[in-house]
């Protein structure tokens, strides 16, 4: 029988092990400081736990981090790691530390099935779910590695978003477990606000996290009206604008801050008209308390498409602001070794033919002309 990771556990998960080696909660607890807070992986160095438990985790379990493939550090601190997960396939996580805050963003799948048109990850297709623990050993890696070069013993990372590649909500039950560790006063001890799951709408699974695991919600919109964004994100097409809108307001009930973050990629062309900021208004103003982060297209090839100038993007922030919407524009960081929004790829062994399907079947965008929707 191959040995048990002990990171695919949370506490509960790694408590009900240790019940059936004959072990107490206590133990389990300690076990779990060990693995996340000190970041251990050899069961004798952990000088509190009774020799005869790391006698029977010897035979029976690891603690097994992702190999790192490589690492770029940009001209900003950005750092970028590519983790190796098998099959072919690694994926990326991207370290952005800032003044007050230093922000993990994780990889949830080797690859995204949901063939957004503006992401670099789409573009390369779906190979499979990443586990519990390997979505984890993102964090344990980054957060382990960053104390051992700034050579202090606090912890680092202060937020954690599931924005990496992948759609988290398509992972639930390997994602759950991985928050409610990030969450776990003897794990990483972040705090629900800090913690995001980004979105591109898995509609059910909004209403399922509400109830298991409620942290801050993060929706790729991207588009004002269900024409646009069935093009853009074609999840859309099964779960239209009005649906999502609803499953945001109620995930607000429980959400630990008091507004949904809506991502809005600018597209030169495409979404960044004024008709479509009027639109954008009419679509939350009264409607889902919110905050609008509006975020500059990083180009790649395969996409067709191009960034909204400076000026196109100030003047749509303009018109949200004045209308009383909370609105940023996201500075871009790390474009320079590709770790900016939208452009984490990896390496991703395609069992869904994506790359071959979008070049075969572009999707036309017409732009929204002056005082009319979209027109297709």
């Amino acid at each position: 029988m191959s040995a048990v990771n002990l990171l695919d556990f949370d506490l509960d998960g790694l408590t009900a092990y240790c019940e059936q080696l004959g072990e107490k909660r206590f133990r389990a607890v300690q076990l779990f400081r060990w693995i996340h807070q000190k970041g251990a992986t050899d069961f004798d160095q952990m000088s509190d736990l009774a020799k005869s438990l790391r006698a029977k985790l010897q035979g029976s379990a690891t603690i097994t981090p992702l190999k790192v493939i490589s690492e770029h550090v940009s001209s900003d601190g950005t750092i970028k790691w590519l983790f190796d997960v098998g099959g072919g396939n690694a994926v990326e996580s991207v370290y952005i530390p800032e003044d007050d805050r230093a922000t993990l963003c994780v990889s949830s799948q080797a690859g995204c099935a949901v063939g957004c048109r503006f992401c670099s990850t789409g573009h390369q297709g779906f190979s499979r779910n990443l586990s519990t623990g390997e979505i984890i050993a993102q964090l344990w890696f980054a957060e382990h590695n960053l104390r051992q070069r700034l050579g202090q013993s606090e912890r680092v990372i202060s937020n954690v978003v599931m924005m990496g590649m992948g759609e988290p909500l398509q992972n639930y039950n390997a994602l759950v477990p991985a928050l409610r560790t990030m969450l776990d006063d003897h794990g990483y001890g972040l705090s629900r606000r800090r913690v995001t799951v980004s979105t591109s709408g898995v509609v059910p699974m909004i209403e399922r996290l509400k109830a298991d695991c409620p942290v801050a919600l993060a929706v790729s919109l991207h588009a004002p009206n269900d024409a646009l964004r069935d093009e853009l994100v074609p999840l859309n097409r099964k779960y239209p604008i009005a649906e999502l809108m609803g499953a945001c307001v109620d995930y607000l009930q429980a959400a630990p801050r008091d507004f949904i973050t809506f991502e809005y990629c600018m597209l030169d062309g495409v979404n960044d008209t004024e008709e479509h900021a009027r639109q954008l208004i009419a679509l939350v103003r009264h409607k889902v308390p919110c905050k609008l982060n509006l975020i500059p297209f990083n180009p790649f090839p395969e996409s067709g498409l191009k960034r909204s100038s400076n000026t196109r993007v100030q003047a749509f922030a303009k018109i949200l602001i004045e209308a009383g919407i909370v609105t940023t524009v996201r500075k871009t960081r790390g474009d320079d070794i590709d770790a900016a929004c939208g452009q984490l790829a990896g390496e991703v062994q395609d069992r869904t033919r994506a790359h071959e399907r979008m070049l075969r079947r572009p999707i036309p965008i017409t732009p929204v002309q002056g005082g009319g929707g979209a027109s297709h």
